[in-house]
């Protein structure tokens, strides 16, 4: 069958595994985990396992600017979880998310330990627990949480659909791109339209509706996620620009984008302050 056979959906859908794809590796039909490996523990309360894909990145540039603010207790350990070589499905990862997506999060601070999966979860969660970067109480915190589950909800668009058809797809198929192009063209708009006003998503003060959001359409709009900025004319999202480049620049930022990246501008693990800190004295 080619792309141009009409597909006629059998009456029961079979799972036929894949050799040859990206994702033949990861993608499976079922839960659970493919083997036992249990996860290392740091000296940390806070252990952190993801990779600094968006929704990894988000926690990161928490975490750091948390640490950036004062809140020493704050630190914590990142241990990298390689999912194209399916970490995410052995035993003691998927004991701490039964989803088996990253990031995932164990705070070992509480009696017994707190597991916390989905990225908008440990935000969350991590706020709070700080009473930092998000409103306590009031309209200023139902806009917070309206905008971080607006990034949740907004963004498998972007990367699932969008993403996966434009740059990861094995053809390139102009209704699946043509659909996911425009409703992320609109999800652009949203969000430079509510930036005319406003110098942060939910006003003046920084949180972190915009940490998550950030992380997706942010870099997007700047570093070429996807290599898509011609394709999606990313520049004419100029409040979109503005708003990007000012969260990019930040110190904390910066320093969170580079943690579980296994490059030479990043590192696959942190344990402490001073990795990133020896990072940075070598680039």
């Amino acid at each position: 069958m080619d792309d141009t056979t009409p597909y006629i959906p059998p009456k029961v859908w079979q799972w036929v595994e894949e050799s040859e794809s990206r994702f033949a590796s990861i993608n499976r039909p079922v839960a659970g985990s493919t083997h036992d490996k249990e996860l290392p523990v740091g000296k940390h309360p806070l252990q952190l396992y993801s990779l600094a894909t968006p929704n990894g990145v988000k926690v990161t540039m928490l975490l750091e600017e948390l640490l950036a603010i004062g809140r020493q207790d704050a630190e914590y350990d990142a241990w990298l979880i390689n999912i194209g070589e399916g970490d995410q499905f052995g035993s003691g990862f998927v004991d701490i998310n039964p989803n088996s997506k990253i990031p995932a999060m164990v705070d070992h601070s509480t009696t017994p330990p707190t597991r916390i999966f989905e990225s908008a979860a440990i935000m969350l969660y991590l706020a709070e627990k700080y009473k930092a970067f998000v409103p306590m109480d009031g309209q200023e915190r139902a806009e917070c949480l309206s905008w971080l589950f607006w990034q949740i909800g907004s963004a498998p668009y972007l990367g699932g659909g969008f993403g996966h058809f434009y740059a990861y797809a094995p053809q390139k198929w102009e209704y699946p791109i043509n659909r996911y192009t425009m409703e992320i063209k609109r999800q652009l708009d949203v969000l430079d339209r509510n930036l005319a006003s406003r110098r942060y998503l939910c006003g003046d003060e920084y949180n972190i509706a915009d940490m998550a959001v950030y992380s997706w359409y942010g870099q997007l709009v700047l570093t070429g996620l996807y290599d898509a900025k011609e394709f999606l004319d990313v520049a004419s999202y100029t409040n979109m620009v503005r708003w990007a480049t000012e969260i990019h620049e930040r110190p904390a930022v910066k320093r969170g984008r580079r943690v579980n990246r296994a490059s030479k501008s990043g590192l696959a693990e942190r344990h402490d302050a001073s990795d990133l800190d020896a990072l940075e004295q070598r680039q």
